[in-house]
């Protein structure tokens, strides 16, 4: 025991539903260089694909995951968008309701962000296609982490005047989100919905409020910064928290009142009209 530096007995750790250590005892000796690898970022680079790439979100997805050392691929229609971007694993040229393109972008990947969206406000099917083409293509590649994003309007009520004006502007994307997110839900995969509100322009803060289990966030701020949203789809791509839930994502005040909420810790401590004509989520 003396020379030992680090010792551990039946050591047991759960987040949520998921057990990640289970009893496990380990003795490693003092001078000893020692690691662990674990599944999708824990202890290693992370190999991940963006789909819908090239919109504001998902160049910051590209960019911070490039910071953070992952091997970052995107997936999009429009390749010459990232003609001067350095440190990119690669660059997939397709169309997302293409099964056959998704299949060669999800190869190979540890986990797959999906911010897809669709242009117009009419009758849509384009982000569910996506999605099923998306899902079909993980479980053929045995790809298991999926993260996606929709939005809070589906079901939220707050704030109750504006959310309401945009559920009833956008009832039919919002109407193919809520297909989506069936899609997702029953896909057997380990997958989170990420529902941000207003998705705005400013800073990235690093101040992240996140809520499972709720339909509605139970106060504001009803925003969050383009940066933050960025950053927290890649701290859920790169493990295991949240599997199998709908998250609410918010701007986190300033200063925090103490009060009974069950709000989640911060998942980032660090640095638009979802018709037929398939988008890149360029406004999220």
């Amino acid at each position: 025991m003396a020379n030992n530096a680090i010792v551990t007995e039946n050591l047991t750790k759960v987040y949520g539903k998921l057990t990640a250590v289970d009893h496990v005892t380990l003795n490693v000796a003092a001078g000893t260089v020692f690691g662990l690898l674990g599944p999708n970022g824990t202890g290693k680079t992370t190999n991940i694909v963006v789909i819908g790439s090239t919109g504001r979100t998902g160049r910051l997805v590209i960019a911070e995951g490039i910071r953070r050392r992952h091997a970052m691929t995107a997936f999009t229609r429009r390749p010459n968008a990232f003609a001067d971007t350095a440190g990119l694993r690669e660059v997939i040229h397709g169309d997302g309701r293409n099964l056959e393109d998704i299949r060669r972008a999800v190869r190979g990947q540890d986990a797959v962000i999906s911010i897809v969206g669709a242009e117009g406000r009419g009758p849509t099917t384009v982000v569910s296609e996506v999605t099923r083409a998306e899902l079909t293509a993980m479980r053929e590649a045995g790809v298991r982490r999926f993260v996606t994003v929709s939005a809070s309007a589906i079901e939220g009520q707050r704030p109750w005047i504006l959310i309401h004006l945009v559920r009833w502007l956008l009832r039919e994307p919002y109407a193919d989100l809520a297909r989506m997110e069936s899609l997702v839900a029953s896909s057997g995969l380990d997958w989170t919905i990420v529902r941000p509100p207003y998705l705005s322009n400013g800073p990235t803060t690093g101040r992240v409020r996140s809520q499972a289990g709720r339909k509605d966030l139970e106060h504001g701020p009803y925003r969050i910064s383009r940066g933050d949203h960025a950053a927290t789809l890649l701290n859920l791509a790169e493990g295991s928290q949240h599997l199998g839930e709908v998250l609410l994502v918010s701007e986190q005040r300033k200063k925090v009142e103490r009060s009974h909420s069950s709000e989640e810790p911060q998942l980032y401590a660090g640095a638009g009209a979802p018709t037929g004509v398939l988008r890149e989520d360029r406004n999220r």
